[in-house]
């Protein structure tokens, strides 16, 4: 495993990172690793998403195919449970 150093932090922004998180109950390390695994999980979904949307995984929806799937979705869900139907 590797270490990091960041540079050039001011103060006020080390010592708000330091009480967020203290309020999740993690040293700031721990907390700036979460951060950072974050972001790295972020940007695996967003390649994965555009990989759907250039067609890569065999999906060929449209925007109008998920959207009308939703909403059928949607409608059986309420109609199972009871719930009026109406405009959103």
């Amino acid at each position: 495993m590797v270490a990091l150093q960041i540079r050039d932090v001011p103060e006020d922004m080390r010592d708000r990172l330091a009480a967020i998180a203290g309020e999740r109950g993690q040293s700031l390390q721990a907390y700036l690793f979460d951060v950072l695994a974050d972001e790295v999980r972020r940007r695996d979904n967003l390649a994965v998403l555009e990989g759907f949307s250039a067609g890569r995984y065999g999906a060929r929806l449209d925007t109008a195919d998920v959207l009308d799937a939703l909403r059928a979705g949607r409608e059986e869900r309420d109609a199972a449970l009871g719930v009026p139907g109406g405009d959103e």
